[in-house]
């Protein structure tokens, strides 16, 4: 069985008013006297961002969805916990909700970012929740690369909850993917065909000097730098802590998918770059309220159908890890209750107040997994 790690990038805001702060000096200061500051990939850890209103945690990686929602429901508790010695609070959001002007962390190398990206770098107070899952070579995960493409819109969909922006109500699910996007590696990718092709696109990108490094190799999916996996990108940081946890049963399971298809000798679709953004534009503005496009045919069809045409493409690898009831329980409960856009603009229009619906989210962040 391939395990799986979750990274989740979470909002530090004012417990009251809703507003983001920039503590997360004070966030990873606190969590270092305590050991939870470097990163030991086999216990997880607690680390800064680009910008100093978020933190991002990482958790160790596991084989069982049961052990992931532990994981999850831990680190989030335990970054709350020093957010509120530091004078805040925890938020799973991907974007704020009410007007901010983000402030970067130190370093030389977010300094490059700002000045390379100007505006796109300062206005990206953005979070994501990125999978990890295990491969077994470079040549394995590139295949997996080249056919799991169409598919990786569906998981922005479900997972979007950023549908304000500066106070205002931006009329997409997943505003931060199109923020996300505007930075210049960010996105859908061509089919490399082999691990030598997709390590000569990178090293050629990088020659460009447009990028830093490998570690602004920003697709929607990539080899991670780091670790034997398959890094998929494409989610919001989602609202309340299962979310995260059905998004990695679906990766792993289409990186499972992908890798018998290839050792099986079934081509990758040949669906373009263009119609791959067409297909993840079309996922950021509808969330689960609206059309998306079928990854089969590229046509729009309504959310549940797409839903469960992906539950069928990777129904025998759902089976074989024992998680293809947590799954359809999981969508079940998703149609039904909404994902995070959903449920912030139900908020809204409850309280007509973004600081309320922050306050409220906040208490989501750290709810139980359930």
């Amino acid at each position: 069985m391939r395990s799986v790690g979750v990274e989740e990038e979470l909002l530090l805001v004012d417990a009251r008013t809703g507003e983001p702060l920039a503590l997360s000096a004070a966030v990873m200061s606190a969590a270092s006297r305590e050991g939870n500051g470097s990163h030991r990939p086999e216990e997880g850890a607690l680390e800064s961002e680009l910008k100093c209103e978020q933190v991002e945690f990482a958790t160790r990686p596991v084989l069982r969805m049961g052990e992931l929602a532990d994981e999850i429901v831990r680190w989030r508790a335990e970054a709350a916990r020093h957010a509120a010695d530091a004078g805040g609070a925890l938020a799973a959001l991907a974007t704020s909700p009410l007007p901010v002007r983000p402030s970067t962390m130190p370093g030389e190398r977010y300094r490059w970012v700002t000045r390379q990206f100007g505006l796109t770098a300062q206005e990206q107070l953005t979070c994501g929740c990125h999978v990890h899952v295990s491969v077994a070579s470079d040549d394995e995960g590139v295949a997996v690369l080249d056919r799991i493409r169409p598919w990786l819109p569906v998981l922005t969909a479900l997972s979007a909850n950023s549908p304000f922006w500066q106070g205002q109500d931006s009329a997409y699910g997943s505003y931060r993917s199109r923020v996300w996007n505007r930075l210049p590696s960010a996105g859908p990718t061509e089919v490399f065909g082999s691990a030598e092709r997709y390590h000569q696109q990178v090293r050629d990108m990088i020659a460009t000097g447009v990028l830093r490094d490998d570690g602004m190799i920003y697709f929607d999916a990539r080899l991670s730098a780091g670790y034997p996996t398959v890094e998929i990108r494409v989610a919001d940081v989602c609202l309340e802590p299962g979310t995260p946890v059905l998004l990695a049963a679906l990766a792993r399971a289409l990186v499972e998918t992908a890798a018998r298809d290839w050792r099986a000798g079934r081509p990758p679709a040949r669906v373009g770059v263009g119609l791959l953004r067409l297909a993840a534009w079309q996922a950021a503005k509808s969330g689960l309220d609206g059309p998306l496009l079928d990854p089969r045919s590229m046509s729009p069809a309504p959310p549940e159908a797409v839903l469960d045409v992906l539950v069928e493409h990777v129904r025998d690898a759902l089976e074989d890890t024992g998680d293809l009831e947590r799954v359809r329980e999981g969508l079940a409960r998703l149609l039904e209750r909404g994902n995070g856009a959903r449920v912030q603009r139900r908020l809204l229009r409850t309280t007509g107040d973004l600081g309320a619906v922050v306050a409220e989210c906040a208490r989501l962040t750290t709810a139980s997994a359930g």
